[in-house]
């Protein structure tokens, strides 16, 4: 037995009211709450916890080289496996450069624990070194948060804190932990023996009631749609079969939203692809003109519903969300079912059949021969080039090439994130990683080492751009010294690609600082990390290059030289209904959409 070994038997022999430091008990508290990896960077306010650690080899450290890093690691750990992701940062700079990671999981619903350092508690509020109000900064962007103020309350605090994070409408919880509490002596707790001081219990089951109202409803459509988000891989395996289930009973077309991809499959042809500002041609016009709209875990965002005001104006719409918050905040729903999506499914699935419901199959078919019109627009459809790599081809050329593997996805945000949508299809819950309502440029770089971490037999790859992904490029550092194979695949514009598109389309041609003119050399780059650096300018070369990244088991960087103008269509303008998408033969005449449009801030 190891000297290590040694002491995590002996802390484990002690009775359970034996005494411990705050920082053990701490360690304690996140073992029995089943952690096993956590992301961090240590400092002055977080070493008592960084020396209880040092004995205890259950928990896996990963130390990353930012701390916004270290958040966008925990979110693809939480996002791909289901799990809390934790992350550990010391007081001042370290919690306030986490901020962006925990903003981002609060939007995308992502559970994440942050422990953040703080001052010692006779410190607080005399502007000592590396002090900052980690409360009052992170209260409006945390589901919830907790200024540990004794010892005694730790045990209770922490288990309390993976609970909120993980019930309900997942989200980031912050422990900010004063470095007096960490040396403090004092009893340990587990997780049945301690009493929660918030009666947080949230809703999962629907009332019977609207359940009928709900089937009864759906029964009478026409044209039904069902519109996903990301609280239905929130939910759970069980919820995405369940949805297959009721598509397939109710031969609803299914859309999703950005964060929902995967959800469904996109290989069903029920499958209509995403919905909103990029989405398919079919998605959107099913959207609008649907008479019965079910949106599932989906919270009706402005970047999937466009003008509010013509969004899907002649349907009834039926909410399910666990998060009673949503429900009408953005849009009037008719029926609202309060609870987990999944537990939502099986009861309209439940009440369906114990009712013998069937929908009207003449007009079903009638709205699939419609849909079917709108799906020959081939609404993806682009120029191809025999001479320059086009970035849908490439990511095309990415998915054939990597389909039948165990992949994992992540993206960084711009033009690329979207090409990703649109080309990479999806078939299982939780393989696609991406900030969507925060729309963080840098998540995908780390995003990806907390991915590989928890699947580290799996092809794990980051869809990058050239701007976005420098801005956490320093992760490489990490993917290196922990051994993860990550494959960083650039599609090399040299611009801000999504910024120069709205300045195109939107702002007359004015490119104000959108051009990288002084990008790295990114194989040089990689051999400095001591990583793969492998390029690709010509479409002849793509698929080699491709199939080469994919045999190193090593993390490489991928400059994939893409054409430098290439627009991401369809689009919906700011301020415009979904019936209203440029589609990319009509974006050639200018003229015809810098319009009122272009006037609005976006």
């Amino acid at each position: 037995m190891t000297a290590q070994q040694t002491i995590t038997a002996e802390a484990d022999a002690k009775p359970q009211d034996a005494t411990m430091t705050g920082a053990e008990i701490l360690v304690r508290a996140l073992i029995d709450q089943g952690v096993e990896v956590i992301f961090g960077y240590p400092g002055g306010a977080v070493l008592p916890i960084y020396d209880a650690l040092f004995a205890e080899p259950r928990l896996r450290h990963v130390l990353v080289r930012h701390e916004q890093g270290a958040t966008h690691a925990a979110e693809g750990y939480a996002r791909s496996t289901g799990k809390p992701g934790v992350v550990l940062v010391t007081s001042g700079p370290g919690a306030t450069n986490a901020v962006t990671g925990i903003v981002d999981a609060l939007m995308d619903s992502i559970p994440l624990i942050v422990i953040t350092g703080q001052v010692a508690t006779h410190l607080i509020g005399t502007d000592a070194f590396q002090e900052c109000d980690t409360i009052g900064i992170t209260r409006p962007c945390t589901k919830h948060n907790y200024l540990v103020k004794s010892v005694e309350e730790l045990p209770r605090i922490v288990h309390e804190a993976f609970h909120i994070a993980t019930s309900g409408r997942p989200g980031p919880v912050v422990i900010d932990m004063p470095k007096d509490v960490q040396f403090a002596a004092g009893i340990y707790k587990g997780p049945k023996e301690v009493e929660f001081a918030h009666g947080y219990h949230p809703r999962t089951k629907a009332e019977p009631s609207r359940i009928a109202e709900a089937v009864a409803m759906i029964a009478q459509a026409r044209r039904p749609i069902l519109y996903t988000g990301g609280g239905v891989i929130n939910s759970g395996p069980r919820a995405a079969e369940l949805l297959r289930k009721f598509a397939e009973m109710t031969g609803a077309p299914v859309t999703s939203t950005l964060m929902g991809l995967g959800a469904f499959p996109a290989s069903d042809p029920k499958w209509l692809g995403m919905v909103g500002m990029h989405g398919s041609f079919e998605s959107n016009n099913a959207m609008h003109d649907c008479d019965v709209m079910i949106a599932v875990g989906a919270r009706f965002d402005d970047r999937v519903t466009g003008r509010l005001d013509a969004f899907a104006p002649t349907s009834r719409k039926i909410h399910i969300d666990i998060d009673a918050s949503s429900i009408g905040k953005n849009v009037r729903t008719d029926i609202a079912l309060v609870g987990d999506a999944g537990s939502v499914l099986e009861d309209l699935i439940a009440a369906w059949e114990a009712r013998k419901l069937s929908m009207d199959q003449a007009a079903i078919a009638e709205w699939w021969r419609q849909i079917e019109t709108w799906r020959a627009r081939d609404s993806f459809r682009y120029r191809k080039d025999d001479k320059l790599i086009q970035p849908q081809h490439a990511i095309q050329r990415l998915y054939e090439l990597t389909r039948g593997k165990d992949v994992y996805i992540t993206t960084e945000v711009g033009q690329h994130q979207m090409w990703a949508a649109q080309f990479f299809h999806f078939d299982e819950p939780n393989r696609w990683m991406t900030s969507g309502g925060l729309g963080t440029m840098g998540y995908g770089l780390p995003a990806a080492v907390g991915v590989q971490i928890a699947h580290p037999n799996s092809l794990v790859i980051d869809i990058a751009g050239d701007a976005s992904v420098q801005m956490t490029m320093q992760e490489m550092s990490t993917a290196i010294q922990h051994d993860l194979p990550i494959k960083i695949f650039i599609l090399n514009n040299e611009w801000m690609g999504m910024v120069r598109q709205w300045q195109q389309l939107l702002h007359g041609e004015r490119y104000s600082h959108s051009y990288s003119s002084s990008l790295p050399d990114f194989v040089k780059m990689a051999d400095a990390f001591g990583c793969v650096g492998l390029r690709a300018d010509h479409p002849d070369e793509l698929d080699d290059k491709i199939r080469e990244m994919i045999s190193v088991n090593r993390p490489v960087l991928f400059d994939c030289r893409v054409t430098k103008l290439e627009n991401c269509f369809p689009m919906i303008p700011s301020g415009k209904a979904h019936n209203e998408m440029i589609m990319a033969e009509e974006a050639r005449d200018l003229g015809s959409i810098i319009d009122d449009a272009g006037k609005r801030l976006v």
